[in-house]
């Protein structure tokens, strides 16, 4: 278990992020990066740091076999051919799930299930009995990735995807996934200098004015004290074969040892707010369960009245919500069933309750912006390539990600202070 072929998917945009950071968790160097994806040569050991470590990754899988295919009986020839025995027993429930792209065969669900044949009928061969099959809840975890002529066969290690945390039980509508959130601060720089800082007083503060259930400050925070992502989950790798529970009891015992203790005293550092009470709400208790309620301030309130929390310049960086909905703006102290602001995109006059257009909220944002936060830097997560345009904003950087299937941009904006009007001439 020394030689394995590991490969981590991530969301596209997010490859050389997550390349980063495996190289900071594990000490070894990417092998290759791929859209989607980063793939690395580790051991075991590796394999269980980086679902308790990674941030970024929406799994970690063992490759067991690669190599060309031509029809659904060569993807069967294949499966038999990997030892499935040595990683789980036929009393443990399995699920095989099949991607593809360009691929030429008619049906991948009969492809889905010539690789269940296969890894059956070993079993049966071998052990004298059969797994079953649970596509609910399985023990064990089977993918398949077909391209034009090549066939992957991996183990899962990871089991639920790694941004169920274990902390966000409280959430809205669409909420943002946590590993998302955390390449967005990744991208910002942020978390590299709160790794750097040498106490949290040093660290810039963020600041989220549309954080919904608080999953960018929670992240923030958590990056900011060193707490690891995977400490409160269950993970697959704990009912395969190789696992040893002494080995993951001393991995996460490590972890907690490395985390930054909160001094007596300390101000938040994270800063979030929205115009929904019951979201501000959500995002506190999310807080508390991440262990990071001290290191953030929740408050209720409209981004266009939220005021810097420092004088100390930072961070700005939101998500507002978009799509078939968005609802970024509000009126500090009123209640949100009432006064949540809702624009369809793509209707020029689509307009809120107080026949505002989604443009004129983003205006007054960077008004706001410009008079209230010179010297910070803004970071704002927009499928909306024309965006910066209409707030009067030149971006200094764009970094593509992808929110699910819909293909975004990171914009920072270096802010400024408004300039002053010139006084009119005397006659």
């Amino acid at each position: 278990m020394n030689q394995l072929h590991l490969f981590l998917p991530c969301a596209a945009g997010v490859e050389d992020f997550l390349a980063a950071e495996v190289a900071r968790v594990t000490g070894i160097e990417a092998t290759q990066r791929s859209r989607g994806g980063v793939s690395l040569q580790g051991a075991w050991r590796d394999a269980l740091q980086l679902n308790l470590h990674s941030r970024l990754a929406q799994r970690v899988l063992v490759r067991l076999w690669h190599g060309p295919y031509r029809s659904e009986q060569d993807i069967q020839d294949a499966a038999s051919q990997v030892a499935w025995e040595i990683w789980f027993t036929p009393r443990q429930t399995i699920k095989v799930e099949l991607t593809a792209q360009h691929s030429p065969l008619k049906s991948l669900n009969f492809a889905a299930l010539k690789v269940k044949d296969a890894v059956c009928d070993r079993f049966r061969d071998k052990r004298g009995e059969r797994p079953s099959v649970d596509t609910a809840r399985p023990d064990v975890r089977l993918f398949a990735h077909l391209t034009k002529d090549t066939l992957t066969l991996y183990i899962d290690t990871t089991g639920e995807p790694l941004f169920k945390r274990g902390w966000r039980e409280d959430k809205g509508d669409a909420p943002l996934k946590e590993t998302l959130a955390a390449a967005m601060i990744v991208a910002t720089g942020w978390d590299a200098l709160a790794r750097e800082a040498p106490t949290l007083a040093d660290i810039p503060p963020l600041v989220d004015p549309c954080c919904g259930s608080g999953t960018i400050p929670i992240e923030a925070a958590q990056m900011a004290l060193n707490i690891a992502p995977g400490g409160q989950r269950r993970f697959a790798f704990e009912k395969l074969l190789p696992f040893q529970s002494h080995v993951w009891q001393a991995l996460r015992e490590q972890a907690r040892a490395t985390e930054r203790p909160w001094p007596a005293g300390q101000a938040p550092i994270v800063f979030g707010s929205d115009v929904a009470f019951r979201m501000v709400d959500f995002a506190q208790r999310n807080a508390a369960r991440a262990r990071v309620a001290q290191a953030i301030e929740f408050r209720g309130g409209d981004a266009l009245q939220r005021q810097p929390p420092s004088a100390r310049a930072g961070i700005l960086l939101l998500n507002p919500p978009y799509g078939e909905r968005i609802a970024a703006a509000g009126v500090a102290g009123r209640n949100a069933a009432d006064r949540a602001r809702t624009f369809t995109v793509g209707r020029e006059q689509a307009r809120d309750d107080d026949g505002h257009t989604a443009d004129a909220f983003f205006e007054r944002l960077a008004a706001h912006w410009k008079t209230h936060y010179a010297g910070w830097s803004a970071w704002l997560l927009t499928p909306d390539l024309k965006l910066p345009g209409r707030m009067r904003f030149k971006e200094s950087r764009r970094v593509p990600l992808w929110n699910g299937p819909i293909e975004c941009r990171l914009f920072r904006f270096d802010l400024t202070a408004r300039a002053p009007r010139a006084e009119p001439r005397e006659a």
